[in-house]
């Protein structure tokens, strides 16, 4: 189990027609990640100080305002709620230039909301990723791909090379990968993000492959 940090939001919860905060937010992906790992999930929303119910609400409110017709574009409506961000860069990625928005959330303080956008104002894609400042996390066995322990860049690039496997959802990612445990053995691992963030490793195709990683 993780430790979760200390991460109450000053000012009272909003109800269900009250303002869309940035403690709703937070609730919305932790809602997310409860469908694969709960535990971290439940000791996270007793720290907020929430309750399931709340939870759900939050949820239900967000994807409410998402599938409107009405809805305002995705860069306006997260600024609407976490304010302006810390930090915005203009980011190339192949032979495509976008701009990487970045927020502080409080339930997670070594980690940044981040979303990139292309210049015609459309999200591309939406994730939790190392703050800056953060040092990243030791990643060397299969024992270390613990839940919330790091995010999808990390993973892969310390296990590369890493497969990028399709998600079950638009926020749910998956790498396959190969690790070896605390004793040299090589395991095929499936790992299993959402917003960005590990929440379980399942075994691949094949385990326990046998010898000593190579290298």
């Amino acid at each position: 189990m993780v430790p979760v940090p200390s991460a109450r939001t000053p000012g009272s919860p909003s109800g269900p027609s009250g303002p869309f905060t940035p403690l709703d937010f937070q609730l919305v992906l932790l809602r997310r990640m409860a469908d694969h790992n709960p535990g971290p999930v439940e000791d996270a929303r007793h720290e907020l100080g929430v309750s399931l119910a709340r939870m759900r609400e939050a949820n239900k409110r967000w994807q409410a305002t998402v599938r409107s017709p009405r809805s305002r574009p995705a860069r306006s409506r997260y600024r609407s709620v976490l304010g302006e961000p810390e930090s915005r860069a203009r980011r190339r990625i192949g032979d495509l230039d976008c701009e990487a928005s970045r927020w502080r959330l409080p339930l997670w303080p070594d980690l940044r909301f981040e979303i990139l956008t292309a210049p015609d104002g459309t999200v591309w894609n939406e994730w939790l990723v190392r703050a800056p400042d953060a040092g990243p996390p030791v990643l060397r066995t299969v024992e270390d791909l613990t839940p919330w322990s790091c995010t999808v860049g990390e993973a892969a690039r310390a296990f590369a090379p890493a497969r990028p496997l399709e998600g079950t959802a638009p926020t749910r990612w998956g790498l396959a990968l190969v690790a070896p445990d605390v004793r040299g053995v090589r395991h095929e691992v499936v790992a299993e993000f959402t917003w960005g963030l590990l929440q379980r490793t399942a075994p691949g195709p094949r385990t326990g492959a046998g010898g000593p990683p190579p290298g």
